[in-house]
C-alpha cells in the first residue's frame, strides 16, 4: 500500500502555494464575486482545535467557491487591541504591543501550517496605526454627523481591570474578563447613538435583507432590541423641599395602574440623590446598591430591598397617595428610572411588597377564574385576562384596556403614549491604554475638540512596560505626560488629550471593509468596497450573536450615511458553528490538566508523569482556563494537517458541537492514505486517457459513472449547504465504489481519469494538501487549487433513489442513499464505507451483510 507522506507534501505545497500567490484575491471582471469571512481571532497565543473548525469550514467554501468559478476573498488578520494584553503585561513583564505582535507571529504560522487558504496580503491587526488611525478618522466623522455623544452616565465599572464595561460585557453581575462583581459609578463617557437605529435594526430582521441568517440569531437580536410600545407619565409629588413637581415614569403596562400601590425609583435617581444629602442611612443604602452589580441578571437575582423616602406619589384615577421607594431591583438604564409597581403581575413588584407588607391588588383576572376569592399568593399573574378591580376598565379584556388606558391619561394630560427600547447607546469609553485613542482634545476655554484630521493619527505613546505593574490607566499617569499635555488646535493654548481609548467591540465593528479595500489616506474605498461587500458567507461563534453582529451592523448604516459603504447590512449570509469539546482533567490538588498529560485507560485517567489517577471531569468546549485544548500543531505533526481539518469537519453537522478525539483524527487519516494509494496506482492517468467518452460503455462502467456522478450532484450540494459532514460520508461512499479501477482499454481509462479526478477535487476544500499531491500524480494541469469543479452530467444521475436505514448488530449507525437498482454488491460496499459504520466495525470480523431490498442493511459482526 502506498503511504501518504503528509510532512513533505504539506511543505511542498504550501510552499507552492505561496509562490504561486495561490489565493490572492483579485476582481477580474467576468467572474461572480464572493466574499467568506470568519471571525478574526484575539491573538491569546495560540490557536486550538476550535478554532481549525472555524477556519475549516471558511475555507472549505472559499476553495470551491474559486473551482465553481468565483473571484474570492478569504482573509485573516486579529483583533489585537484589549485588555488581556495588559493583564499579560502585569504578569510577564511585557509590553501589551510587545506581547500581542509576538501572539500574532507564532498564531499566523499556526494558520500557515494548517494549510488555510487566506489572502494574507490583506492581513491586518486592529492594533497596527494604520488601521486605528483609520478608525480614529471615522470617529471623527461620526461625530461631525452627530452619531456620537458626550454624556455624564451611570455606567458598569469593573474595580480589577478598572475600566468601564458595556451592559453585554456584564455576566452575571460581573465583568466579563475579570470575573470581579461590577459596580456602579457616575462618569462622563462617550456613546454611539445606536438607539436612533433601532427601528432599521429590527426591520430589517423581518424585511428580507437578513434572510440568510439563522432564525435564532434574528430572535436574539430581536430581544436585545426590545422595542415596547406603552406610557410616559408623571405623577404628582408631594413632600417637602422637592427637586422635582412630579414623578416620571414609563411602562409597558399602563391596564395596571388601578393595581399600583408604590412608585420607586433607582439609587442613582435625582430623587434618591436629594434625599441622601441629608440622610446618611439612604446615603450608605445607595452605596450597598451600588456595588451590588449592575447587570439585570445580578438585580433580577438579588434580594429586594428598598428605602422609604418622605415623599408620595397622587395616583391618577383614585386620589390614593403612594409611598415612593428607593429600590435595588430598578435600573436606571431602562426607561426613566423610576416605575410605578403593581405587585399583582409583576413578581419583582410582588417580592418587593410582601417584604415591606404593601398592598397587592390583583387587577387581571385569569381566563376561567371566579373573580369572588381570587388573590395573589407568592406568584404574580403574569398572562392574559379579564379586567377587574379598575373602574372604567373593568370587564376589558387586557390587551383592550392597555390604549384605554393610555388615552385616559392622555385626555388628563398627564403624560403620553410612547415607545421605548431596551437597548441602551453604546458607550465605548475604556478606561486603559492597550486601545484605540479617542481623537479630541479638552481645552478650558474651547471645551471639547476634535482633532484636526490632518493631525491623524493620534498614535499610543511609548509607555515602559512597567507601567502595567499596577492597576489603571497609564495614559493617566506620569508615563504619558507629554502625550496626554498638548496644544489645542482651536486657540492654541494649553490642553489635554482625552485618555480613554475605545471599546475593542469598535476595532471589531469594521474590520470587514478594512479587509475589501485598505487605501493609505482614508478608512476604505468606497467603489472598490462595493464590489466585494456585501460579506457573501461570514461564520462564526453564537456568542457574538448580540455584541459584535449588532454593532457591525450598526456601523455599517453610519459608514453608509457617510459614502463609505453602498449597504446597511453587513453580511448576506451567517452561519454560527458548533463548538469543538474535550473532557476535562483535575489532579488530586484541584488542579486542571491538559490532555497531552493525561493517559486514559477504559474509565479511569491518569497522569503520564508520575502515574496518579486523576478525576475525569464532564466534556466541555475547549478553553484555555480548564486547560481542556489541544494543539492543532502536535496533532498535525502525527496524522497530518488535512486529517485534523478532515475530522472536525466529518464527525457532526457543523452547527453542532464536536467531541475531539485521536480515534477521529486516525479515522481520517487512514482515508487520506487510502485515497493516495488508490490515485497512486494510476500515475499519469489524466494524461493518459481519451478526452471523450468511448461510445457503448460496458454496463458496469456506466454504473460506475453513475455513482461518481451522483457523488458530484450530492457533494456539490452538501457544501452549498453547509452539510459537510454529509459531504465527507458522500466521499466514503464514492471512495467505496471506486474499488477494482483498471486502465485496461480506453474505456476503462476514461472512466478511471474521470473519477480519479473527480475524487481528488472533491476532496480538495478538504484535504487541500493530499489533493495536490493526488492531482499531481494524475497530471493534472497546474494547480488542484485553480481547477475547475467537477460537473454531474444530468443523464447520469440517478433519478429513482432509495433510502435504506443501515445497522450494526441491529443498532442504527445511519442512512445509505442509492440507486433502487443498485446490486447488492454495490450497497454491501457503500455502506461498509460510511465512517459511523466503519467506527463500529474497526477491527472487528465482518461475518455477513444482509440487504433486505428497499429497506435495510444489517451488518453482522463478530
Amino acid at each position: 500500500m502506498a503511504k501518504y507522506a503528509f510532512r513533505a507534501a504539506e511543505e511542498k505545497w504550501q510552499k507552492a502555494w505561496e509562490e504561486a500567490d495561490a489565493f490572492r484575491a483579485e476582481l477580474s471582471g467576468d467572474r461572480p464575486k464572493y466574499y467568506v469571512l470568519e471571525m478574526f481571532p484575539y491573538p491569546s497565543g495560540k490557536i486550538h482545535i476550535g478554532h481549525v473548525r472555524n477556519y475549516a469550514m471558511g475555507d472549505v467554501i472559499a476553495r470551491f467557491k474559486r473551482a465553481r468559478g468565483h473571484d474570492v476573498l478569504h482573509p485573516m488578520g486579529f483583533d489585537a487591541f484589549g485588555m488581556p494584553a495588559e493583564n499579560a503585561a502585569m504578569q510577564t513583564g511585557k509590553h501589551p504591543g510587545e506581547w500581542t505582535y509576538s501572539n500574532m507571529d507564532v498564531m499566523r504560522d499556526q494558520l500557515k501550517r494548517i494549510g488555510f487558504s487566506f489572502d494574507w496580503s490583506r492581513d491586518l491587526a486592529t492594533c497596527d496605526v494604520d488601521y486605528y488611525g483609520q478608525q480614529q478618522r471615522l470617529f471623527l466623522e461620526f461625530l461631525e454627523k452627530g452619531f456620537i455623544d458626550r454624556q455624564e452616565a451611570q455606567v458598569n465599572w469593573d474595580p480589577v481591570d478598572m475600566t468601564v464595561l458595556a451592559n453585554e460585557q456584564v455576566i452575571d453581575g460581573k465583568g466579563w474578563r475579570s470575573g470581579a462583581p461590577v459596580e456602579r459609578r457616575t462618569l462622563n463617557q462617550w456613546f454611539f447613538k445606536i438607539v436612533e437605529r433601532a427601528d432599521d435594526l429590527l426591520a430589517a430582521l423581518d424585511d428580507g435583507r437578513l434572510d440568510g441568517w439563522p432564525a435564532h440569531v434574528k430572535e436574539m437580536q430581536r430581544n436585545w432590541i426590545g422595542k415596547s410600545k406603552g406610557l410616559q407619565m408623571s405623577f404628582p409629588l408631594n413632600g417637602e423641599g422637592l427637586p422635582i413637581s412630579g414623578l416620571e415614569i414609563y411602562t409597558t403596562r399602563p391596564d395596571t395602574l388601578y393595581g399600583a400601590s408604590f412608585l420607586g425609583v433607582s439609587p442613582d435617581h435625582p430623587l434618591a440623590k436629594h434625599f441622601a444629602k441629608s440622610d446618611p442611612d439612604l446615603e450608605k443604602f445607595i452605596q450597598e446598591c451600588q456595588a451590588a452589580g449592575t447587570s439585570e441578571e445580578a438585580i433580577e437575582k438579588a434580594e429586594k430591598k428598598g428605602y422609604r423616602l418622605p415623599v408620595t406619589g397622587k395616583h391618577p384615577f383614585d386620589d390614593r397617595e403612594l409611598p415612593v421607594f428607593v429600590a435595588n431591583f430598578i435600573l436606571s438604564t431602562y426607561g426613566t428610572g423610576a416605575i410605578f409597581a403593581c405587585p399583582a403581575h409583576d413578581q419583582r413588584d410582588l417580592d418587593f411588597a410582601r417584604k415591606y407588607d404593601l398592598s397587592v391588588i390583583p387587577v387581571v383576572l385569569p381566563t376561567g377564574t371566579d373573580e369572588e376569592g381570587y388573590d395573589v399568593a407568592d406568584e404574580a399573574y403574569v398572562g392574559p385576562g379579564t379586567m377587574i378591580n379598575s373602574g372604567f376598565m373593568d370587564g376589558m379584556k387586557a390587551e383592550e384596556a392597555l390604549p384605554a388606558a393610555i388615552a385616559k391619561i392622555e385626555e388628563m394630560g398627564w403624560g403620553q403614549g410612547t415607545t421605548n427600547y431596551r437597548l441602551r447607546n453604546w458607550g465605548i469609553s475604556r478606561q486603559r491604554y492597550w486601545g484605540c485613542p479617542i481623537p479630541v482634545i479638552h481645552c478650558e476655554k474651547c471645551d471639547i475638540v476634535p482633532v484636526p484630521v490632518d493631525q491623524l493619527p493620534v498614535e499610543l505613546p511609548k509607555v515602559p512596560a512597567e507601567a502595567f505593574k499596577e492597576p489603571g490607566n497609564p495614559l493617566d499617569k506620569d508615563y504619558a505626560k507629554d502625550w496626554r499635555e498638548t496644544t489645542c488646535p482651536k486657540c492654541g493654548g494649553a490642553a489635554r488629550r482625552e485618555t480613554d481609548t475605545m471599546d475593542t467591540f469598535v476595532d471589531s465593528s469594521w474590520y470587514f471593509a478594512r479587509f475589501a479595500s485598505q487605501p493609505g489616506d482614508k478608512p476604505v474605498d468606497a467603489k472598490e468596497a462595493s464590489r466585494w461587500l456585501p460579506v457573501d458567507q461570514y461564520i462564526g461563534g453564537i456568542e457574538h450573536a448580540i455584541l459584535h453582529l449588532l454593532y457591525a451592523r450598526y456601523f455599517a448604516r453610519n459608514m453608509k450615511d457617510c459614502g463609505y459603504l453602498d449597504t446597511d447590512e453587513p453580511f448576506a449570509r451567517l452561519f454560527t458553528q458548533g463548538m469543538v469539546t474535550h473532557a476535562t482533567y483535575k489532579d488530586a490538588e484541584g488542579n486542571w490538566r491538559t490532555p497531552e498529560e493525561v493517559e486514559v485507560k477504559g474509565s479511569k485517567a491518569f497522569l503520564i508523569d508520575g502515574g496518579s489517577e486523576i478525576a475525569i471531569g464532564p466534556i466541555e468546549k475547549m478553553s484555555k482556563s480548564k486547560k481542556n485544548v489541544v494543539s492543532p500543531e502536535e496533532m498535525a505533526d502525527t496524522y497530518g494537517a488535512d486529517a485534523i481539518r478532515f475530522f472536525v469537519l466529518s464527525d457532526s453537522p457543523p452547527e453542532r458541537d464536536v467531541e475531539w478525539t485521536t480515534a477521529g483524527a486516525e479515522g481520517a487519516w487512514r482515508f487520506a492514505n487510502r485515497v493516495y494509494d488508490l490515485v497512486a496506482g494510476f500515475p499519469g492517468a489524466a494524461k493518459g486517457a481519451p478526452a471523450i467518452c468511448p461510445a457503448d460503455l460496458p454496463g458496469d462502467l456506466v454504473e460506475r459513472r453513475r455513482a461518481v456522478h451522483g457523488a458530484i450532484a450530492s457533494i456539490t450540494e452538501d457544501i452549498e449547504e453547509f452539510r459537510f459532514n454529509k459531504a465527507i460520508a458522500r466521499l466514503y461512499e464514492l471512495l467505496g465504489h471506486l474499488k477494482g479501477l483498471s486502465v485496461s482499454d480506453d474505456a476503462n481509462k476514461f472512466v478511471t481519469a474521470e473519477a480519479l479526478s473527480a475524487l481528488t477535487r472533491m476532496v480538495a476544500p478538504f484535504m487541500p494538501h493530499l489533493a495536490e499531491e493526488c492531482w499531481e500524480t494524475l497530471g493534472g494541469d497546474g494547480l488542484c487549487c485553480h481547477a475547475d469543479w467537477p460537473r454531474a452530467e444530468e443523464s447520469l444521475l440517478a433519478t429513482d433513489t432509495q433510502t435504506l436505514m443501515v445497522q450494526v448488530q441491529g443498532k442504527k449507525r445511519g442512512e445509505l442513499t442509492i440507486a433502487k437498482d443498485a446490486p447488492n454488491a454495490d450497497i454491501e460496499a457503500a455502506a461498509l464505507a460510511m465512517p459511523d459504520v466503519q467506527r463500529f466495525t474497526e477491527g472487528k470480523n465482518v461475518r455477513k451483510v444482509i440487504v433486505v431490498p428497499g429497506r435495510i442493511v444489517n451488518i453482522v459482526v463478530g
